[in-house]
């Protein structure tokens, strides 16, 4: 035999010999690992074209004193060559281990141009799944409402099943629980809507109408908006995690077996104690945003006290209390609606409950901001 081509690294060696008997010998020698930088096969295919022609490859793996995942890609790669070249290779000289993986490699073939039909029709594909996604979406959030709608219904006629103690500890959870954090967005927010207009209507010495403004804002838009977006995040993220857990240990198919409806037991006491909490909490977000701007008119713009909370008691009416009400409510049922559904939804598996409680507040954030451009352009219309 005589050496036709040498490759060398600090790590690996590699060498082609050929024989008179048109036997291409491939000797492995040293580390073959990843980090190594393996050699690519390109030099194994002109080795195999310079020459006499190859009608055999053999290994010579005695020198082998490492490898990983890259020698089991290079091997897979030769192979190929020397099948499309048809080539005759035996594998008796590498590793048992090497052998084996191989061998579980070529047990389940690639199909015939499953690459290239994926490369072609990936868009296409991508759309049609996201299509089909969307459409299975749009059915379970409908089968849901009418799920959720027909248990208000037998509410309604006192043929209802869910306990009244875990209505009481979810008004609990969802109003007494959620007030520190409430007061602190709404003082927050009430204190910038003041400050800002401060800013603006210092320049024209009407600094009077601060009262007014951040009154009417608060009650009409950002108290309910502020209270639901607080809700949603704290909330409904907590309704969708505990039913998507209960989904995961198989506790609602249990409920299903006895016979129990899960949108009684578990969906409607959740939903009667948003409903229930969402206008006492917006409630309570419009009087502390109103003392967060009391603190700015008062501590920076030189109102009395007594003028400020005057003035704020001149402009507000029923109807801006009412408006806002009436969003919360709304705002109540799209939060529990979102963190329900996305629970009963959820898949089997530990990383499903962290998706759907996710989603649930994506999805209650949204419709809760797309139901207030609603109210805007219906008030407009209304004159309200």
């Amino acid at each position: 035999m005589g050496v036709a081509r040498k490759q060398k690294s600090t790590n690996y060696e590699m060498s082609f010999e050929r024989s008179s008997d048109e036997t291409l010998l491939i000797r492995l020698v040293g580390s073959w690992k990843t980090k190594s930088a393996l050699p690519s096969v390109d030099e194994f295919q002109e080795d195999l074209e310079s020459g006499t022609r190859v009608r055999r490859v053999i290994f010579d793996a005695e020198g082998l004193t490492s490898w990983d995942s890259g020698l089991l890609t290079f091997l897979i790669k030769v192979i190929d060559r020397c099948d499309r070249n048809k080539i005759a290779i035996e594998k008796k000289g590498l590793p048992t281990g090497v052998q084996r993986l191989l061998s579980l490699a070529a047990a389940v073939p690639e199909k015939k141009d499953a690459q290239k039909g994926t490369e072609e029709e990936r868009l296409l594909s991508s759309i049609g799944a996201q299509a089909l996604k969307a459409t299975q979406s749009v059915g379970d959030m409908l089968d849901f409402i009418g799920g959720t709608f027909l248990a208000f219904i037998k509410m309604l006629g006192g043929k209802a099943r869910f306990r009244r103690s875990d209505l009481v500890l979810l008004i609990q959870e969802c109003g007494a629980q959620a007030l520190p954090i409430v007061s602190l967005i709404s003082f927050l927010v009430g204190l910038i809507l003041a400050f800002m207009g401060a800013v603006q209507l210092k320049m024209f010495g009407a600094q009077i109408y601060v009262a007014d403004m951040v009154a009417i804002a608060m009650t009409r838009e950002m108290g309910a908006m502020m209270t639901g977006i607080i809700m949603a995040g704290r909330t409904g993220a907590a309704f969708a995690a505990q039913l998507g857990t209960m989904q995961v240990n198989e506790e609602i198919d249990a409920l299903t077996t006895m016979g129990i409806s899960p949108m009684e037991y578990l969906v409607l006491p959740r939903m009667l104690a948003l409903i229930l909490m969402m206008p006492l909490l917006t409630l309570y977000a419009d009087f502390v945003g109103i003392i967060g701007g009391a603190v700015v008119g008062i501590g920076m713009l030189d109102l009395s006290f007594t003028q400020y909370f005057n003035e704020t008691q001149g402009v507000l009416n029923m109807a801006h209390v009412a408006t806002g009400l009436f969003k919360s409510v709304v705002y109540g049922v799209l939060i529990a609606l979102s963190g329900c559904l996305q629970g009963m939804l959820c898949g089997r598996s530990a990383s499903a409950v962290g998706n759907a409680a996710t989603s649930a507040v994506v999805m209650a954030i949204i419709l809760i901001i797309v139901s207030d451009g609603l109210f805007a352009v219906i008030s407009n219309a209304l004159g309200v």
